[in-house]
This record gives structure tokens, sequence and C-alpha cells, in this order.
């Protein structure tokens, strides 16, 4: 089964486990599917028959050489209809093989969880499980002879999540495990997490938005076409300019606020493409439209600070200065928008009674902040998390985290000629980050290209004052930092913080030093996978 078969199953989620009872007790407290391979192998099995311990590992390791693993995909991919909830536990993998066709089948909706305990711990449980099912193997001894048995300790290297069972009961490890997971959440209050961007824009926004997109039941777009935010799917990446970046990854409800300005032709052709119909995307009435007249007024800005001339700006200003025009055009004034046309004030209401999870997504980067920036090398906007929360009508109360994404090396886009795209401490070349990272250049000159005028970047030292200015602006309780492999391309095989260079590890720290905030999420390369998990929340 290939990612694009597992798709229509997006809003699945499969967690990975060893034979422990933690499955069970998951299943129950939760009241999430639960499948288990024995039962599996016995539905496969010729005899269909009630296979043993041992009879069921040998069957095992014999359809892992028939099948070369997977033999697990297929039986998953069998269950999936009568799945009854969003959650299926899969108790259990056994191999390196068995997790690596699931991921590439089923992509980052699989979390990979590895309890570990010591030999003489294991043990001791074991003995205990056979005083209470004679069907056990003798001994634990006989139980590792098996060459599967064997190798279970390297799933530790590959997993998502590393649990130590060690000094724990079985309601400990299920707290924590459900904690990982986030099945148990502390606060159960409707509320708001913003993210933003901390330098000039093309920080990875769109990956990180993409990523907890899932986790949320109403996402919000504020800002206009001229930011593009790119996330990874199979075998090409889409960019969003109007839609949430979530839109293709999760089934929450859409919003585009009053503060959203619009080209029609860009948004009509998100819609199609994603497949979004009018009861899912909301759009405020209020909305600005940008017209023909708003792009040609911005040619000028075009050449002379790099601006991407969408009109945005201009579009912008007509709202101020064209009130009472015949010609000013608002969403409500659009009849191609009138079936998705709902106040934003009144979907944001509804959705914080309920108790529900809202994602606004900002544009962007505080360093090109219209108030906070370097004028006149700046947008048309507040890109700070006060500007997106004003755009999208959204009181600083109900706002529970701020995310601010950041990247190893800030980018503006490239110098107009005879001008300036503003000011950039430390200026570098992509050849310096292929020879300090061990990155092929050529894929450096493929990927630093902008998302919406497709124009080269200037990329730059990390820049730390800029990183607290943005800090005091915005106030993120979390930093997600970005492009992490143009500090080491080794940090693209790491699953799990430890794994990181030490070099890495210590930048991160320094960052966390100067934002005073914990740096959360790290991305590691640009793929659905490539993101290290470190929240709490």
């Amino acid at each position: 089964m290939s990612l694009h078969g597992a798709s229509a199953h997006r809003n699945l989620r499969v967690c990975l486990f060893r034979k422990v009872h933690t499955c069970a007790s998951l299943s129950d407290r939760f009241g999430i599917d639960i499948r288990r391979t024995k039962d599996w192998l016995r539905r496969r099995a010729s005899s269909g028959g009630d296979l043993d311990r041992k009879q069921l590992q040998r069957y095992g390791e014999e359809l892992d050489k028939e099948t070369r693993g997977r033999w697990i995909v297929e039986e998953l991919t069998t269950d999936l209809p009568g799945l009854t909830t969003g959650t299926v536990i899969l108790d259990s993998v056994r191999t390196k093989e068995q997790v690596e066709l699931l991921r590439e089948a089923f992509g980052p909706i699989v979390t990979h969880v590895h309890l570990t305990a010591s030999r003489t711990e294991l043990e001791r449980r074991f003995e205990v499980r056979r005083t209470r099912n004679n069907r056990e193997l003798a001994t634990y001894d006989v139980v590792r002879q098996s060459r599967t048995e064997q190798q279970v300790d390297s799933l530790k290297s590959i997993a998502d999540i590393v649990i130590d069972t060690e000094r724990c009961t079985t309601a400990d490890v299920l707290v924590r495990a459900a904690s990982h997971l986030r099945f148990m959440r502390i606060h159960s209050e409707g509320y708001v997490d913003v993210l933003i961007g901390g330098q000039y824009g093309s920080e990875g926004k769109g990956q990180i938005a993409a990523y907890i997109a899932k986790e949320y039941d109403l996402l919000v777009r504020v800002g206009g076409p001229n930011a593009g935010h790119t996330v990874p799917g199979g075998p090409e990446s889409y960019t969003h300019h109007l839609l949430p970046s979530g839109t293709r990854k999760s089934q929450a409800r859409l919003l585009l606020g009053p503060g959203t300005v619009i080209d029609l032709e860009t948004l009509l052709k998100e819609i199609s493409d994603c497949g979004v119909d009018a009861d899912r995307l909301s759009i405020d009435p209020k909305a600005m439209m940008i017209s023909e007249r708003d792009r040609d007024a911005e040619a000028r800005l075009v050449s002379s600070i790099s601006s991407t001339g969408r009109g945005v700006g201009s579009a912008t200003a007509r709202r101020i200065m064209g009130r009472g025009e015949p010609d000013l055009k608002l969403a409500r004034d659009v009849p191609e928008l009138r079936p998705y046309l709902r106040d934003a004030e009144r979907v944001l209401d509804e959705a914080l009674a309920r108790n529900q999870r809202i994602l606004l997504e900002g544009t962007q980067g505080t360093g090109l902040s219209l108030y906070h920036g370097d004028y006149p090398y700046v947008t048309s906007r507040d890109t700070t998390v006060a500007g997106c929360l004003a755009e999208a009508g959204i009181p600083p109360s109900r706002v529970r985290k701020v995310i601010m994404v950041c990247r190893t090396y800030p980018i503006r886009v490239q110098n107009p000629e005879g001008g300036t795209s503003g000011p950039m401490t430390q200026e570098l070349t992509l050849g310096d980050i292929a020879k300090r990272s061990g990155k092929d250049s050529e894929e450096l000159e493929r990927t630093e290209i902008t998302s919406t005028t497709r124009r080269k970047r200037r990329i730059g030292e990390f820049d730390w004052v800029l990183l607290r200015r943005a800090a005091l602006l915005n106030g993120p309780t979390d930093i997600a930092l970005t492009f992490t492999d143009y500090l080491s391309a080794r940090n693209e095989k790491a699953k799990r913080f430890e794994q990181l260079e030490p070099e890495t590890i210590s930048f991160i720290h320094e960052v966390e030093r100067v934002a005073g905030a914990r740096v959360s999420l790290i991305a590691t390369g640009f793929s659905a996978r490539s993101i290290i998990d470190r929240r709490s929340w």
C-alpha cells in the first residue's frame, strides 16, 4: 500500500508498540481500536488453528521472509474499514523492516513507541506472565532464541518515542505513554495556538503548521498571497498562498479572517486543488479583494525593494483610503465566494464555546513587520502575534501557545538590480553552507528559491539580535527550529533530540537561552517525517 493509497485514511493515527499490557490499558481507557499481530498470524495460518507462542514466532519469521515484512501492512490495510475510532494501537511490531514499511505506507500518522527495561526486569515479567498462561514458553532464555526477539532492542534506535519502564507500574507506563501520545490533555477548554515567523519569512512555517494541523479543529490563516507556505507530502510538495497549510493534512474546518487580502484566481485554484467544499471553508465577508489596479500599482516596489508585486499592499492602502469608493470590493461583493461567506467572529465564537482547538497561522516574518521591521524594506502588515490576532479577530486572552518558527540561516529575497531587499547581517553564500554542513551545493541552489516569486534568496549567519527582538515582540512559548540539516547533513538521520550532532544541540540550547523559550519542534529536513517533537502539550 503506497502513501497515496493511505491518503483516504489521513485522519487515522497508528501507534506501534511491542507487546505490553499498556496496549490493552490504552484501548480500554480511551476507547481506542487495538489490533494484535498474533491474531493476524492466526488469521493467515493455513490451519486456522490456535498457535502457541513458539509456533507464532516461527510463522511470523516465515511470513517476514516470504513477504519481506509487508504482511503486516497488508493486514492493517484489510482491517481499516472496521476501525471505529481515529486511532489504532498495533500490538506488536517486531522488526525494523515492519516499522519502516508501515511508515512508508501510512506516512506521518505512524508513531512508533518503544518500551524498554533491563534483561533482569524482562525475565521477571515473563515469569509473572508464564504463571498466568500455560501456553507461554518454558523460560525467557527460550523466548530469546528467536532471531526476531534477539534484535528487538535495535528498534530503540528508530523509535519516535522511547520510554524506560524499569521502575514503573503498569499504571505508570499507561500515564507516560498516553501523555507522549497526547491522549491526556491537561487543558480541556477551547484555546488558540499561534504560529508565526521569527525572521524574514521562508522559515518553514508551512512544514511546521502542516505537522501539527491534525491536532486542531479549526485552522485560521491571515495575510495575503504575497506569502507562500510550502508543505511536504508524497512525491511533490504543495505551496499554499491563502488556505491554511494544514488543509490537505487534516479534516479541520478552515477560516480566512477579515484581515485577509484575497486574490480571487489564486484562492479558487487552491480550493480546487485541495478539494475543499463550502461547508468546510469560511471566508469573512469583510476580507479585502485584490484588483488588477493593485498589482499594477506595485510595479515600482518590485524593482526597488524586491516586493512580490502581488497587490497586497495596494489593496490594503485602498481599504483605508478608498472607503466609499464604488469599485472597492470585499469578499461579500464577489459572487464566486458567496457559498463560503460566514462571519469570522461567529465561527470563532462557536468553536471556542465548544472547547475546540484553533491554530492561527501567520505569514512572512517578524523582521518584515510594517511597524517593527527595517522600514521601508518591510511588508504591508504587522507580522507579529498581535497583528495576526487582530486580523483574525481573536482576543489575546484566548491564546495558549505561541510557536515562533526560525531557521538556522535566515534568508531574504535576492536584491533587485540597483537596489536592495533590506539589511542582513553577515551575508553568506550557499557554497559556504554546503562546505560547513556537507550538503550538496546543487541541492541548496534548488531549495533556496522563494515560494511566491521563484526568485533566488540571500542567506546570512544566524542573527541573535533579531531572535531576541522577535522574542520580545511575540513572547513565544515555543520555538520551532528548521533547517538543522544546514548545520550538519548528519542531522537528517536523527529521529530524537539526543541523536542530533553535539554542535547542533549546543546551538539549540543557545537559542533557548536568548529567546527565553523551549525549542520544542526541530526540522531535520523537508519531509513529513523529518521533525523531532519535544513538546509537552
